[in-house]
């Protein structure tokens, strides 16, 4: 049992009685007394009326976004402290849900003692910026204080909705053992040609975050596609190719990330403009994504694969040369001939599991 449970009241508003019983078993097994509402206006009838500790809420489509039933409570309760439980079908809206002041958001297949800890953080926080706000009317200070400071603790969902991407990133990796590191090392090598090309220190950790989460939206395709051995379907390549505008649109709710959205969404263009979504040519794609782009084809050269041993760095490099003018930049291979030609790139040793069968799609999306 929690101590943060002890005699605390929790309200979970979900329309579907299976789920409604999962959240009060968990919660009760936590040691929270448990109020329950079905809809937003239910929720909020509840709240005017008892003494809540924390709302657990999802989405419903018949009564309104996680994020929109966030900002109906929060204009009723400002302090609330809010937990959203997302499903696959509702990622962008849960990290919609984290701007809109959530303090917590759980994916989908969460275990029980997952959720009572999500409900304890918030829970926690809650009662410290209470206990703040006590402090600082014994001691006059002027309430403008405690706003800003119940504003910092909101923008803490960025935060939080980062490390919500970064474990579906995880989700999409294990769908294809070739994928397994992919992301971490493509995030490195744009971080390392952003250097050389002296973008600045925010500028490189935004690639650094848009490397790292440029594959996101291949949580929409199947394993099946993924794992494919021999070329894909017209069909299955429409699929793989939708995963940069799906990847935006996953971003898109956090305006704090809008160049990173725009790496992501553009990072299969190419110079001569044959690429995808919007066939942009040269300095018309972001910056952020021509470099990306670059570090990707990078990696699948030099990353083992069943049917072909690794290419050395410097010797992807001289073929990655051919392509300048075509599929690349010169700008931006010439940043990563400098990268790689100092050493500046990281070695890394693949085991043996990430070396089973990637599937056309590594093939599909590379030279």
């Amino acid at each position: 049992m929690s101590s943060s449970g002890l005699n605390a009241q929790v309200l979970t508003v979900e329309r579907d009685p299976t789920r409604r019983a999962a959240l009060r078993q968990a919660l009760v097994e936590g040691g929270y007394e448990v109020l329950e509402a079905e809809s937003c206006d239910g929720a909020l009838h509840v709240l005017a009326r008892r003494k809540i500790a924390c709302v657990v809420a999802t989405g419903d489509p018949a009564d309104g976004s996680a994020a929109e039933r966030v900002g109906r409570i929060l204009r009723s309760e400002p302090a609330m402290a809010i937990v959203v439980l997302a499903s696959d079908a509702d990622v962008a809206v849960a990290i919609a849900a984290m701007r809109a002041g959530a303090m917590e958001y759980l994916g989908p297949d969460v275990s029980p003692a997952e959720v009572t800890l999500a409900v304890d953080q918030a829970v926690d926080r809650r009662r410290a910026l209470a206990q703040d706000q006590e402090v600082a009317r014994s001691l006059g200070i002027e309430v403008g204080r405690l706003t800003a400071e119940l504003r910092r603790e909101r923008s803490r969902g960025d935060q939080v909705a980062l490390a919500a991407l970064e474990s579906l990133v995880y989700v999409v990796e294990a769908k294809d053992l070739w994928l397994a590191g992919h992301s971490v090392r493509v995030a490195q090598m744009a971080a390392s040609i952003a250097a050389e090309l002296e973008h600045s220190d925010e500028e490189i950790e935004q690639i650094r975050i848009a490397g790292r989460l440029h594959d996101i939206g291949m949580v929409s395709v199947s394993e099946f596609i993924l794992s494919k051995e021999g070329p894909l379907s017209p069909e299955e390549f429409d699929k793989v190719r939708a995963h940069v505008t799906l990847g935006s649109q996953i971003l898109s709710p956090l305006p704090g990330l809008a160049a990173v959205t725009s790496f992501v969404r553009h990072h299969h263009e190419r110079w001569d403009g044959q690429g995808y979504p919007d066939r942009l040519s040269g300095e018309a794609a972001p910056w952020g994504a021509r470099v990306i782009g670059v570090a990707e084809i990078y990696d699948a050269l030099t990353t083992a694969r069943p049917y072909q041993e690794p290419t050395a760095p410097d010797l992807a490099v001289k073929h990655m040369q051919g392509v300048v003018g075509s599929a690349i930049g010169t700008l931006e291979w010439r940043a990563l001939a400098a990268v790689v030609g100092r050493k500046e790139a990281l070695v890394f040793l693949v085991d043996e599991q990430t070396q089973a069968a990637p599937g056309a799609r590594a093939s599909a999306l590379h030279l």
